[in-house]
């Protein structure tokens, strides 16, 4: 028995350090993991404000010097963006921004009516939380101060872009389907179809969608799935007719 006490001594402080650089090498992987992502939050974020044009080149060098990071996340970032739809790969060209002419815009908010209608159909079937719904109501009474004032300020359009997103993003969390989910935020991912783009121009017309938030959130409370996918396939439909219309420039609005 003595003889086998210095052979299993060591062993417990031998493994030590490999548990601890193991340790340290996982957290060094979750920080690329996180550098990345932001790295992609802020150019999907930087392409959907507008600051890249279509079919302009998304050079890593000048990325990774704007972003003040080395071009390995640059480049994990693009290939995820390319994934998303919102750029697309051309060999020996390299990234650029994805063009799509009014056709291919509309077509996206066909896709987006009947996917969120799906959601509002789910949402409704599964119930939604009281914390979701107190989220839902508090995003609706803040809509209604900015609609209250007769009349559209400035001041007001991020504030109801904050809105309109809110309520968006709480019925697809209530539908509680990560593959709806994947689907749909490829189509928010879109700068013209995100759940953040506001037309700010005609007042009534953004009376009227806000309306829709009302009558989609209470026809989820009842729990009638119908004629939530309806009113929000409907709601959606609407926000294509007048997107179309900026598309083709008949009527041109400010985006918020």
């Amino acid at each position: 028995m003595n003889t086998g006490s210095p052979r299993t001594t060591p062993r417990p402080s031998a493994a030590v350090p490999r548990q601890r650089a193991k340790g340290r090498g996982t957290s060094q992987s979750a920080a690329v993991v996180t550098l990345a992502q932001s790295v992609t939050d802020a150019l999907r974020q930087a392409i959907m404000e507008g600051q890249f044009q279509p079919d302009e080149r998304l050079q890593e060098e000048l990325l990774a010097e704007r972003l003040k990071v080395s071009r390995t996340p640059i480049r994990a970032a693009l290939h995820g963006l390319a994934a998303e739809g919102l750029v697309e790969y051309v060999p020996n060209r390299g990234y650029s921004v994805r063009r799509r002419d009014a056709g291919q815009l509309m077509a996206i908010f066909d896709i987006r009516g009947a996917l969120e209608g799906v959601a509002a159909r789910l949402a409704a079937e599964r119930g939604m939380d009281e914390a979701t719904q107190a989220e839902c109501r508090a995003a609706l009474q803040e809509g209604d101060r900015i609609f209250a004032k007769g009349r559209l300020l400035s001041a007001d359009r991020n504030r109801f872009s904050e809105v309109n997103a809110v309520l968006h993003e709480a019925v697809l969390r209530a539908a509680d389907n990560s593959m709806l989910n994947d689907m749909l935020r490829v189509c928010y991912n879109i700068p013209i179809s995100s759940d953040r783009n506001v037309l700010w121009r005609d007042f009534g017309w953004l009376r009227r969608s806000h309306d829709d938030h009302h009558r989609i959130f209470d026809a989820i409370r009842r729990r009638e799935g119908a004629r939530a996918e309806q009113l929000m396939r409907e709601h959606v439909h609407s926000v294509k007719l007048h997107m179309r219309e900026q598309v083709e420039g008949a009527a041109p609005a400010v985006r918020a």
